[in-house]
Parts: C-alpha cells; structure tokens; sequence
C-alpha cells in the first residue's frame, strides 16, 4: 500500500466516513442502503484484495472474482435444499465455513501455478482461471448449470436489509485494518521486498512463490467473504455473474480508485455504482433529442460512459481518484515548501549577503 506524509489526516479521513456509515441506515430509504451502499461495500471488499496484492506484491490478479464466485457456488450447493446444484441442506453457517476454506484453498493452488509469473504473463495466467471458472459453471450442471443455484439466503443472525448492511461494513473495516496491519509485518515487509526487489529477495534466502502464494492466499480468503456477502444479497448466483464482464468491472473499479491505495476500493466501488444507478438521472443528460443522443446515457451505452470516465481518470491521474485527492490536499505543504525555497534563494542573493560572504572568502584568503 502506498506511503504518505498523509497517513495521518487519511486515518482521520477514514475513521470519519465509517463513523458515517454507521448511521447512514438512520438518514437514509432502503433503496440507497440496500442496492447502493450494500453493494459498494461488498465490490469495495472485493477489490481491495486486487489492491493489495498489486500493491503489496506487485500483482494484478484477475482471477479475484473467480475466487468470489467459487465461495458463493460453494455456498449455494450445500445450504440450498431445492433446485440446481447438490442441494445438501447444510446449516447457512457450516455452509459459511466450507465455503471460505474451498475459496482459500483454491486460491493457495492458483496461487502456486501462477507464482513464478509476473507482469502480463501473470495478469493473462489469472484471466484464464477466471475463464475457465465461468464455463465450468455454466457447463457442470452438478454445481450449477446455465440457470445457476438460487433460493439462497443469509443465516438468519443477518437476516434483513440493514444487518446484512452492517455485515458488510465490518468485513470491509476488518479488511481494510487486516490490509494495514499487515504491511507493517515482517511478512508484509517481506511481500513488499519482493516486490520490489524479486532477485535479491530470493539470493537472501527467501521462498519468493512461497510468499506470492500465501499473498494469494490472503486475498482468497477476503474475497471469499465479498462472495458470501453477494450471495446473501443477491438470493442466488448463476455463471453469469462470475464472467468476463464483472471480472473487468472489478478491475475498473480498482483503477478507478486507485490501484496504490487501499481506500481506493470501496471509492472507486461507490463512484462506478453511483454513474450507473444515478447518471442517467440528471436532467438534460438521460433523454437527449436528435438521430444521435436519444437516451445518451441509456444502459446498454454505459460500458462506453465508464470507458471514458476510466480514461480521464488515468489521464489525470495513473494513482486513481485518491492519487488526486492526496495531491490537493498536499498542495498547501508543496506551495509552502517552494515558498521556503525561494525566500531562501533571494536571501542569498541580497547585496548584504553577497558582501558577508565576500568578507568570509577574503578571511579566509
């Protein structure tokens, strides 16, 4: 995770928007609790396991929503009691357990595969994984088929729009606090090592695709719980929520926010939810008139809307939308210290400093 003169005030920043969010359900109408910020804070949890391992480790996995997908089938086939899939009928919270140990597991052999590649090589490797999960859910109908496995629920401790709500606020606060932590332990300062340094970490002793798998492995369980929360939200899950389509959305939403910050997640989470439940709702922007901009903003036009806000983001920042909001509120320090600078220099250059220093070199002379 990136490092900062700001930790401080982004602590600050931080603890002040979870203080919001935790009385959001008192000022708030279900529809914006449930189907916006519920779901900004199960994408965010999602993502911020892309962030952490690309920038802990140095990895841009895309394989995170595979995970995701794998611990709500994993649920589904053994709590469901009817319809498609082994319909076990487990208790919800055996069926909870089971399914963050098979996402993490898979996530330790995925890891190991693809451990002894980086860059493209690492990204194309994971893509495929994701690929492969989506057609052998929509072609095993032992698991799922092309329908999915549905008439699923949360267990009746979170039963409810505003305690599955709270769920997701503390997973993704015990995340966000866990990711932290961990970049400050030996093991995240070893991560970090061979991120930076792979060859030299290696030549000191040690197991860099050890270390990438047990990253992986992290970031598998984390986004085992996103997986769960999606379930429990959405009632069912079939392969169509795990293609390539929400693979990519996961991806934007982590560039969006900032692949170098862990805040960026659930920002970049609430910034691409609200473009697409909201920006068609602005007056003079959802129904245009002419050949060419009737319904400018409609939904099958909105992979092009993201596109473009994607694009801006990067051109004006490659660190996200909290790489620009770190730069404003550094401004002031930056404008302080040129302002030094510069005092400095014209004291130098006076006439009076000018001649004590030629006063100096004659003495010494």
């Amino acid at each position: 995770m990136s490092t900062s003169p700001l930790t401080r005030p982004r602590t600050i920043a931080v603890a002040a928007v979870v203080v919001v969010l935790l009385v959001l359900p008192l000022f708030t109408d279900g529809f914006f609790l449930t189907f916006t910020m519920t779901r900004v804070l199960m994408l965010g949890l999602a993502a911020s396991t892309l962030i952490f391992l690309s920038s802990s480790v140095g990895l841009v996995s895309m394989a995170q929503w595979l995970l995701f997908g794998i611990a709500g089938f994993t649920f589904g086939n053994v709590v469901a009691t009817s319809g498609k899939g082994l319909t076990l009928g487990w208790p919800p919270w055996l069926g909870v357990v089971l399914a963050i140990v098979v996402a993490t597991a898979v996530a330790m052999v995925l890891g190991a595969l693809s451990s002894r590649t980086v860059g493209i090589y690492f990204l194309m490797l994971t893509l495929t994984y994701a690929v492969i999960g989506f057609l052998f859910f929509g072609q095993v109908t032992t698991f799922s088929g092309s329908g999915g496995v549905t008439g699923l629920g949360p267990p009746p401790l979170l039963d409810g729009p505003v305690r599955l709500y709270y769920a997701a606020l503390v997973l993704s606060v015990l995340a966000y606090l866990g990711f932290r932590a961990l970049s400050a332990t030996p093991f995240g300062l070893a991560l970090q090592g061979v991120r930076d340094e792979p060859v030299r970490m290696s030549a000191l002793g040690f197991n860099v695709p050890l270390l990438r798998v047990a990253a992986f492995a992290v970031a598998g369980f984390v986004a085992s719980l996103a997986g769960l929360l999606n379930v429990w939200w959405n009632g069912q899950i079939d392969p169509n929520s795990i293609g390539l389509g929400p693979t990519l959305e996961l991806l934007i939403i982590a560039v969006v926010g900032g692949l170098g910050y862990l805040e960026g997640a659930w920002l970049g989470a609430f910034v691409y939810l609200s473009a697409n439940l909201y920006l068609r709702d602005i007056p003079g922007l959802g129904d245009l008139d002419g050949p060419f901009f009737g319904r400018i903003l409609a939904e099958e036009r909105f992979n092009t809307v993201v596109g473009l806000v994607l694009l801006l983001v990067m051109v004006a920042s490659p660190d996200g939308l909290v790489g620009i909001i770190e730069r404003i509120a550094r401004r002031p320090e930056v404008e302080r210290a040129e302002n030094g600078s510069v005092a400095e220099g014209d004291a130098a250059s006076s006439p009076r400093a000018k001649l004590a220093l030629g006063t100096e070199k004659g003495e010494q002379s």
